[in-house]
């Protein structure tokens, strides 16, 4: 594998705050991961709010979160069916969108199971680490 490859998965595991990056490519493969690091989760609980919102909001139990800055894609390829939608039963492990960061493809899974009952970003929309993506209930 190309040298200025690693270097640049390097900065991106640097820059988007993941601790372990595998990457294959034919019969070259590289993993990377941040020493020290603790594993960034993909679903976390929901934390308490001091005020209710105004606007009524479904009952969620967990959030998935982005692990990464980047693009959020809902279906695996433009025009193709989104891999949930608002309502839509969730497996723990099934993939729930996809965000593209440095040119890669990133699949994101749900770690628990659960109800779609919001979908919080657009179809291609900018993402950031850490912003929340979809609620599960």
């Amino acid at each position: 594998m190309d040298l200025r490859k690693i270097k640049k998965l390097i900065e991106l595991v640097e820059e988007s705050g993941i601790s372990e990056l595998e990457v294959k490519s034919g019969e070259e493969a590289v993993r990377i991961v941040r020493s020290g690091a603790t594993q960034p989760a993909a679903v976390t609980q929901p934390t308490t709010k001091a005020a209710e919102p105004a606007v009524a909001v479904p009952s969620a139990r967990a959030t998935i979160k982005a692990p990464m800055s980047g693009t959020f894609y809902r279906s695996p390829e433009p025009g193709a069916a989104p891999y949930i939608s608002v309502g839509d039963e969730v497996a723990s492990g099934a993939v729930v969108c996809i965000i593209e960061s440095m040119k890669m493809m990133n699949e994101i899974t749900a770690l628990e199971g659960g109800r779609c009952v919001e979908i919080l970003v657009m179809d291609g929309e900018p993402i950031t680490t850490g912003q929340a993506l979809i609620r599960i209930g």
